[in-house]
């Protein structure tokens, strides 16, 4: 043999390692364990769902799946961290609402939520209400409108932070309705509920398991709710929806992402475990008792929904910060 023929033969050696080495992920995955990174500390609705979709993984799939907190920057650190991960499967990112469909829209992010991720499954949804102090004079959301038409400007509303969910989504029924009601931004969920429970705040968007206790005992008065359909948790409530306020539909979404070069056979490996663990009843209880509804969702299936979502707050803020604008 030549020595040029040998170093062909050896080039072609090294190639066939090298693209055995790609391969070992899609073909034996996982073999070591997976990162699953949350954006928050520990606790709440985020690590909830991470915890309990990972420790079925690992039954599974016969590997850890270790959940990784990385709060900071409203979810932009942690979310970061996994777009500039190796696209291997080994490091997931339990993605939300925040930092995929309405951070990017407000700041400068080091990712692009569109471009940087591949989904792999949507995994559960909570839903908000709209309550009020009981001393305000309405009883549902017709009246409710008609008051703040009434009063341009007078009413407000408590949100846990802003550019958050229970910042953007008043305003995204605010634009709906025609109608235009003030935030106050609290540091945190608990003391926003304090703001609304006190009367500093008129009302509140917020998860339906955390203000149904005070609807119950009178201490606010519950509108609505932003589900496509009526909460099992309050089923005496009517949606949006129902009331003719069908854009009014706004779910606090968790999903399983990865890296956007992640080899699709890692990907759906994935997102087949996710589909099974879906629909086993004791999974579903474990999110349904924190009013969490489970959901499922294909890579395609949840690309297009990403889309819309980041497509819609985008508007809402864009309209949002046009109108702040305007009033200074």
């Amino acid at each position: 043999m030549t020595t040029m023929t040998t170093g062909r033969a050896l080039l072609f050696v090294a190639l066939g390692l090298l693209s055995s080495v790609h391969e070992v992920p899609a073909q034996g995955y996982p073999v070591k364990p997976v990162r699953i990174i949350v954006t928050v500390a520990p606790g709440g609705g985020n690590d909830f769902v991470a915890r309990h979709a990972g420790q079925k993984l690992s039954e599974r799939l016969g590997q850890q799946f270790i959940v990784d907190n990385r709060p900071g920057g409203a979810g932009t650190i942690g979310t970061t961290l996994v777009a500039k991960s190796a696209p291997d499967g080994y490091t997931l990112l339990l993605g939300f609402v925040g930092s995929l469909a309405m951070t990017p829209h407000v700041e400068k992010v080091g990712y692009d939520p569109l471009r940087d991720f591949i989904g792999i499954s949507l995994l559960a949804s909570s839903y908000h209400l709209l309550a009020v102090h009981p001393s305000l004079p309405v009883r549902s959301v017709k009246q409710f409108v008609a008051l703040a038409r009434a009063r341009p400007g007078e009413l407000n509303y408590a949100s846990a932070s802003a550019w958050g969910p229970t910042h953007l989504i008043p305003e995204l029924f605010g634009s709906v309705t025609g109608i235009s009601v003030v935030p106050i931004h609290y540091r945190g969920s608990a003391l926003a509920a304090v703001g609304v429970l006190s009367g500093e705040a008129h009302a509140i968007f917020a998860g339906v398991t955390s203000l149904t206790p005070h609807v119950r005992s009178k201490r606010l008065v519950a509108l609505a709710v932003t589900s496509p359909e009526r909460s099992p948790a309050a089923p005496e409530l009517p949606t949006f929806r129902e009331l003719g306020y069908p854009r009014v539909e706004a779910p606090s979404w968790y999903s399983i992402v990865a890296p956007a070069a992640t080899p699709r056979d890692v990907v759906n490996r994935l997102h087949d475990e996710l589909a099974k663990v879906s629909t086993m009843p004791d999974y579903r209880e474990q999110l349904e008792r924190q009013g969490l509804e489970p959901q499922s969702s294909t890579p395609d299936q949840f690309g297009a929904f990403l889309q819309s979502e980041h497509d819609k707050w985008g508007r809402v803020i864009n309209a949002l910060r046009t109108r702040d604008t305007s009033s200074r």
